[in-house]
């Protein structure tokens, strides 16, 4: 797996964060033969433009956890979608009484966008909605799905391939009758990607507004998801954009105190289970 998009919430570029990056979340998977894509953020530009580069035909299955908008801003950036050479598969699940379809084309309409998806978007488009807990075959992988804490809803992932296994769950808020539902769908993977946006201080206002009920979790807590799911790689994700890569590095040096192993994505790093 690759990261092009690590941040949350807004990208965060400029020289500050340079080293971990500024881009909202994307993730590159690849099974064997199979391209599988998680979410669209502003990360997505610079994947469609490095898969566009190759001059091979593309074909992706992309998977994404909810309609914030940091997790679908790059959509009409991805190169890909401009070629009738390529073939793409969207998933994601409806939310209120809207299709996977109907709420992605709601981000190109005017007066917001200059351009809608029906007008620009050329490759062999299929969307797909998801019913949360069904289990998706991509080619020899298959990808489980389930539903997480987050303000209007959101998907986390697992994909199992080749005896190893992933598990992406961005966006999701700690302290409800979920968490135990997330460790046992997570239980035993190889790699967990976890919401990991603030330090427990920080979530609970002691430095700050306190930010309960925004959807997002902290470091601790995933440890402690970690832990309980008894997964061998942690990997936060969904970077606070106030975060720098200063204070990147002395959260993973906390981090690492209670979980050794631990690492923090960072853009265009690769992971190979």
């Amino acid at each position: 797996m690759r990261f092009w998009g690590v941040r949350g919430s807004i990208p965060s570029p400029g020289p500050a964060t340079k080293r971990y990056g500024g881009n909202t979340p994307c993730v590159e998977v690849r099974c064997g033969d199979e391209l599988l894509i998680f979410d669209l953020g502003s990360g997505a530009r610079g994947l469609g433009d490095a898969l566009v580069a190759t001059r091979k035909p593309v074909k992706a299955s992309i998977f994404i956890s909810h309609y914030h908008y940091d997790h679908l801003q790059g959509l009409p950036f991805f190169s890909p979608m401009f070629s009738p050479a390529n073939d793409v598969t969207l998933y994601g699940s409806p939310r209120d009484g809207k299709s996977l379809k109907q709420i992605l084309a709601g981000q190109m309409v005017h007066p917001y966008f200059p351009v809608t998806a029906e007008d620009v978007f050329r490759t062999r488009l299929a969307y797909r909605d998801v019913v949360v807990g069904e289990d998706i075959p991509v080619g020899k992988a298959v990808v489980r799905t389930l539903e997480l804490n987050h303000p209007g809803g959101n998907v986390g992932y697992r994909v199992d391939f080749g005896g190893r296994s992933l598990v992406y769950a961005t966006d999701v808020e700690h302290g409800t009758d979920l968490d135990a539902k997330l460790f046992d769908f997570a239980r035993g993977a190889d790699a967990l990607i976890y919401d990991s946006m603030y330090t427990e201080a920080e979530y609970r206002g002691l430095t700050g507004p306190a930010r309960t009920g925004w959807g997002h979790s902290t470091w601790e807590a995933a440890v402690r998801a970690a832990d309980a799911s008894e997964v061998k790689q942690l990997v936060l994700f969904h970077h606070d954009p106030g975060r720098d890569d200063a204070g990147m590095d002395k959260l993973l040096r906390e981090v690492r105190k209670h979980r050794k192993a631990t690492i923090a994505a960072k853009e265009a790093m690769v992971i190979q289970l």
